[in-house]
């Protein structure tokens, strides 16, 4: 073999080790992705039970019931709710009303049963998705911050 051939050779077979490195990441990473989804769009097509998802809106009005340290409390996009059940210290933020983004999975039940409970850091932030699911739902139109006013 010329120098060439062995040069090609050796970029070959590094060039395949990173397309096989990235493939055993992607792999690997694709069972921890979590993907957001609003209330409106797990009534058009619910999530698998176990299914690792994040869920958020605003919670209800009226909802949130707690004993101990289990929350029961309802997400909404004013269209469509989802019963949520988280069990630890809810965020100081955590209120009737405000924005609210939850990761967990749905039980067998139908209750969203969540890990983590994320809430808005001041009064005027939302999640970005947050507000887009609120908009789309087509009953909810405040100016959000993050976008800028309509």
């Amino acid at each position: 073999m010329t120098r060439k051939q062995i040069r090609l050779a050796a970029i070959g077979g590094g060039l395949a080790f990173l397309a096989l490195a990235a493939f055993i990441a992607l792999t690997a990473l694709e069972d921890n992705i979590v993907f957001f989804r609003s209330p409106s769009e797990l009534a058009a097509k619910p999530a698998a039970i176990g299914e690792a998802i994040r869920i958020g809106g605003l919670v209800r009005e009226g909802s949130v019931t707690r004993d101990g340290l289990r929350a029961d409390f309802q997400v909404t996009d004013l269209a469509y709710d989802i019963d949520v059940s988280y069990e630890g210290m809810l965020p100081d933020l955590f209120r009737e009303g405000q924005g609210v983004v939850a990761e967990g999975r749905f039980d067998g039940s139908g209750i969203f049963r969540a890990d983590t409970v994320l809430a808005k850091h001041d009064e005027t932030y939302m999640p970005p998705e947050v507000a887009e699911a609120l908009e789309k739902s087509g009953k909810y139109n405040a100016p959000h911050p993050a976008k800028g006013a309509p």
